[in-house]
């Protein structure tokens, strides 16, 4: 038996939350470009929750621009889908389940793309969110009048002509347009490319004032692990309790964060869901929530990656059930990173919250982060999100933030490879030898062939290409970083980590 809106009523609800008959009969109030399981965990999960409140009440168009083979499984399962959320939140265990009911209809662009501009004329209609991987923002210079356009610019742009044309230009008439892709302003970026398109198509000037004057493009950030499906045995097993097969279900992790960046009521009116999750953020500027994700989050994975696989750790979940690596993690953030990142913005309640969120994340024993993935291009991301933190750190402490150069120490070590036949290059981390997909590779390559570890390193950090600034002219951090590295060879990191739980850090 598989998922669909004929079979809700056989479901057993102490099993699993069914939505009512109420939930499949809303209007259309929002076009979604994109079907991928980001969406369907973050914003579709979003406005289910506030349909069942009775708030917002509304259903969302998806636009799918792929095609698939067989039978369409949103057609096949009337846009229904399961959503499992498994992990830690406030330190305590996760395990929920629910049906979701907040996609009306998948149409393809492809093949009905005039079914897709006629969703134009609903006056309901007033949202359109997109995940079309980064490389969908992107300027294509073509007609909006294809059938369809290719990208997906032309194609909100062909659908906005349409509604502008429909409503005469009407005030109010306008829309909400929330991109989720991970680019920086990306709102701004989308209505950059919309107006360079519009001005392409020679749409007229009063056309182009109502996109300005009627329409919100809203920078967002999204932030939640959808990893998509169970394992198979886990899909089986809960399918057989279920009663019934579904093809679209995903699992997400507990914790979730939308910041949408708009400072009007009309907005704030008009995204009514974002009153039923604290996980929803609508500001003025959510740059706060960026600098967060930035240094607590991202920051302390690259801090943490080499570390853990000198360790022996394969996955993040399987380095954080240990006391001593949970205490570096915590500690690295609680003692290094916070006070750093405290401003007008930033409080330290929200900073400790967010980095107590992160220690939930990092521990969920559901998902499956390898650290050899969390390495990919690690130089950029050690010059990104690192080395400022270590700068501000200097600067501001007068002497080098012990962990952070721990971290900084494993990482170059890490980068200590070897060409092996294939041409690409590896590194032995104890009786394992893991592949290095990092640009910087041959360069960092070339230092530690260059001379001892007293040679090597000072060349490595006096080069601004990999840092961005030269971090031989920070007093005393090339030494340190010489010192940890040797630490790190004569006694392990785990010898090291465990000495540090023993000094009681942190109460991990």
């Amino acid at each position: 038996m598989v998922l669909n809106a004929d079979i809700l009523k056989n479901i057993k609800e102490e099993q699993i939350a069914v939505p009512s008959d109420r939930l499949l009969k809303l209007p259309e109030k929002v076009l979604q470009f994109g079907t991928g399981v980001l969406l369907r965990g973050l914003p579709d999960y979003f406005i289910h929750e506030a349909n069942t409140k009775n708030i917002f009440n509304g259903r969302i168009v998806v636009v799918k621009s792929t095609e698939s083979g067989g039978a369409d499984l949103f057609e096949e399962q009337d846009g229904l889908f399961t959503v499992f959320v498994r992990g830690f939140e406030e330190g305590k265990e996760v395990d929920t389940k629910f049906i979701n009911a907040s996609i009306s209809r998948v149409i393809s662009a492809k093949q009905n793309w005039e079914e897709i501009l006629k969703c134009a004329e609903n006056p309901e209609m007033k949202i359109i969110i997109s995940n079309t991987t980064e490389v969908g923002i992107n300027l294509v210079k073509e007609s909006i009048f294809s059938n369809p356009p290719t990208s997906f610019p032309a194609k909100l742009l062909s659908f906005m002509w349409n509604r502008y044309q429909h409503f005469q230009g009407s005030k109010g008439s306008g829309l909400m347009i929330i991109p989720t892709e991970l680019i920086s302003e990306n709102g701004a970026v989308l209505k950059r490319i919309v107006l360079e398109l519009a001005a392409f198509n020679q749409l007229d000037q009063v056309f182009i004032n109502w996109i300005n004057d009627e329409n919100d493009f809203c920078n967002s950030l999204v932030d939640r692990i959808v990893p998509g499906k169970l394992s198979e045995p886990e899909k089986e097993m809960e399918e057989k309790k279920l009663g019934y097969t579904d093809g679209l279900m995903i699992m997400c992790e507990p914790y979730c964060l939308w910041a949408i960046e708009t400072s009007s009521m009309r907005a704030k009116n008009i995204l009514s869901f974002a009153n039923v999750n604290k996980g929803i953020k609508i500001e003025p500027d959510i740059s706060q929530f960026k600098e967060l994700k930035l240094c607590l989050l991202n920051a302390t994975h690259s801090f943490s990656c080499a570390l853990a696989l000198f360790c022996g750790f394969e996955t993040v979940r399987e380095a954080m059930k240990e006391p001593y690596f949970r205490n570096f993690v915590a500690s690295i953030m609680m003692q290094e990173i916070k006070p750093l990142i405290l401003s007008t913005t930033i409080s330290d309640d929200s900073a400790q919250q967010f980095a107590e969120q992160v220690i939930d994340r990092f521990r969920n024993n559901s998902i499956e982060h390898k650290w050899i993935s969390i390495s990919m291009q690690y130089s950029s991301k050690m010059e990104m999100r690192t080395v400022p933190l270590i700068v501000k750190h200097l600067l501001k402490c007068q002497e080098s933030p012990k962990l952070m150069v721990l971290g900084f120490a494993a990482y170059l070590m890490f980068m200590n490879t070897t060409i092996m036949a294939d041409g690409k290059y590896y590194s032995k981390v104890g009786s394992t030898t893991y592949p290095v997909t990092d640009d910087k590779a041959p360069l960092l390559f070339q230092y530690w062939e260059s001379g001892d570890l007293e040679t090597a390193i000072p060349l490595m950090l006096k080069d601004e290409s990999l840092w961005g600034i030269d971090l031989n002219a920070i007093d005393g951090f090339s030494n340190d970083a010489i010192d940890a590295i040797i630490q790190l060879r004569t006694q392990g990191a785990k010898n090291i980590l465990h000495n540090l739980l023993s000094q009681k850090l942190m109460h991990a």
